[in-house]
């Protein structure tokens, strides 16, 4: 997979270079590209914003910058057989989900464009839409100074899904909101700790009986911290029957 990262603050992604995903960029089973948006404006002062058509506080990011960028990853994905996904992190999105993660990690190449100040420019979005597929995601309802850690968040989300990466596939399948539930509890070694047990059931070495109880566990916490997402799974179960 290749990913293309445009920002006022490329350096903050530095952090992508990290772990598991660094790992991963250097068995080249991922492309990382960083890109800063100011190189992208014809003016001395390297300016990438102005302040909003009919007033207001704050600044917009204008387009033009934007659109130079995006053409630039355009022009090094010439080769590839389906548009690239450009990903516009907004508190406007839909909510990311492990669901999205699921999907765009099959994806071959994506684009993330987090904005700044009060977000970007609305025609940079219109244009985009010709050239790109275009999603529109937030990472939840509340607002962030930039786009970036919402960017960090997502990439992390979808990276961790590609084949390879981690280094336990099978993990991936018993985590919160692989199927619906939220994860049960883990223990490790020792059995005992500051007056706390593990649950003699994981100890047993009966793994039916192993399965059952965690099951359980994912369930009844997910009633409780969760009510949203046991009631989603209701009613998906009860599609799945009818």
């Amino acid at each position: 997979m290749r990913i293309d990262l445009i920002s006022i603050f490329p350096e903050f992604f530095e952090v992508l270079d990290l772990s598991l995903i660094g790992r991963a960029q250097q068995d080249q089973l991922l492309q990382i590209n960083r890109h800063n948006l100011r190189d992208f404006t014809n003016d001395k002062h390297r300016t990438v914003d102005s302040p909003p058509a009919g007033g207001g506080a704050g600044m917009v990011m204008k387009p033009e910058p934007w659109a130079k960028a995006l053409e630039s990853v355009l022009e090094g994905a010439e080769a590839a057989e389906s548009k690239p996904t450009l990903i516009i992190p907004t508190p406007s999105g839909d909510v990311f989900t492990q669901a999205h993660a699921e999907e765009l990690a099959t994806h071959q190449h994506l684009v993330f464009a987090p904005g700044r100040f009060e977000g970007i420019d609305e025609r940079v979005t219109d244009w985009a839409a010709e050239h790109f597929n275009l999603r529109r995601l937030s990472i939840g309802d509340y607002v962030l100074n930039g786009g970036e850690v919402a960017t960090v968040v997502m990439v992390e989300a979808i990276t961790r899904l590609i084949p390879g990466v981690i280094g336990n596939d099978a993990s991936l399948q018993e985590e919160s909101h692989t199927d619906g539930l939220l994860e049960y509890p883990v223990y490790t070694k020792p059995a005992e700790w500051r007056g706390h047990q593990i649950p003699e059931v994981l100890l047993s070495g009966n793994h039916a009986k192993i399965d059952q109880w965690r099951q359980e566990q994912a369930e009844s916490r997910t009633k409780r911290i969760r009510p949203d997402l046991w009631a989603r799974r209701l009613v998906a179960k009860r599609t799945q029957s009818e």
